[in-house]
């Protein structure tokens, strides 16, 4: 049996001591970086939280809710559920929504695809070019919808007039705007024409990272521009178009701001969305619980229209 010399016995209990120091300190430069780093994140977190988290969950719970923003709210149950069904002005809005959203969203796919091929290549103006189809995207929503209207106008605007020069009669000439079976397709490419610039780039992007050599090797299989767009671009891009799909789904589902200037709507509900619908329950009618309700089902749709996608994309 050994037994330690007073040295050692000594030393044990010291470097048991250090050890513990060592182990303390540790955690406490742990607990005091995780303090900082914290600090760091509480004000953007307290604000996300105050003026996003808590609205939208206030917003679930008024779904439930009768309210007008002024005298107490009373529960409602499913009350503004079952409405919905009874609403025509809702059923409008909901196809109006899936008509814009299926039209839109593979137009704008593939106007920004194409011009993004196109303003790949080595042409004069290139730069300018680009800078002109993005322009659209950056530019005053106001100030391009009123350009729009104008050169919509049905009775002065240019591309009436230019129909009317080709040989259309006046009375076949379309009444965008102003005619509830051309007022959707008026806000439809006034969409298109908007968004396209801004995927383009997306687009542009994706296109310079696809590495030449694919091609070099396609055109020794003997394939030409047609094949190579099929088997090496398409594929290449699907990560990019995966993207651009979901953004432009979701931009489609919340259109409010072309209806807004160009339409308010009408004429009747020809071009009543879901979230105008929302805004004139709300901020018109003042029925807010109902309002919820509507912005709880759009919120569910594009939930599942994304779930989806993204489904569909793992299988791919």
């Amino acid at each position: 049996m050994t037994t330690l010399s007073p040295a050692m016995s000594d030393r044990q209990p010291a470097t048991t001591v250090r050890r513990k120091v060592r182990v303390v300190s540790r955690r406490r430069r742990r607990i005091e970086n995780a303090l900082i780093a914290y600090s760091f994140i509480a004000p953007n977190f307290l604000g996300f939280a105050v003026f996003t988290l808590g609205p939208i969950l206030f917003a679930f719970a008024l779904a439930f809710m009768h309210w007008d923003g002024s005298n107490p709210i009373e529960f409602a149950g499913l009350d503004n559920f079952w409405r919905l069904f009874e609403d025509r002005a809702f059923i409008d809005a909901f196809w109006n929504t899936i008509i814009y959203t299926a039209v839109s969203v593979p137009l704008t796919l593939a106007c920004a695809l194409g011009l993004a091929i196109l303003l790949n290549q080595k042409i004069f103006g290139r730069d300018f070019f680009r800078t002109a189809m993005f322009f659209p995207y950056v530019a005053s929503l106001v100030a391009v919808a009123v350009v729009w209207n104008m050169v919509f106008n049905p009775e002065m605007g240019p591309v009436n007039m230019l129909l009317y020069t080709i040989g259309i009669p006046p009375e076949d000439l379309p009444g965008w705007a102003a005619d509830r079976h051309w007022a959707m397709v008026t806000v439809i490419l006034f969409g298109i024409w908007k968004s396209m610039g801004y995927y383009m780039v997306i687009y542009l992007a994706g296109l310079q990272g696809i590495n030449s050599e694919l091609y070099e090797a396609a055109g020794l299989d003997g394939a030409n521009a047609w094949q190579k767009f099929i088997h090496v671009t398409l594929p290449q891009l699907a990560p990019t178009t995966f993207f651009v799909t979901v953004m432009l789904t979701i931009q489609s589902f919340k259109v409010f701001d072309q209806v807004y200037m160009i339409t308010q709507g009408g004429p009747g509900t020809s071009t009543l969305v879901l979230v105008y619908h929302i805004y004139n329950e709300a901020f018109i009618s003042w029925d807010l619980g109902y309002s919820s309700m509507i912005a709880l089902v759009l919120f569910l749709l594009v939930l599942v229209v994304t779930v989806v996608q993204f489904r569909r994309q793992r299988e791919d």
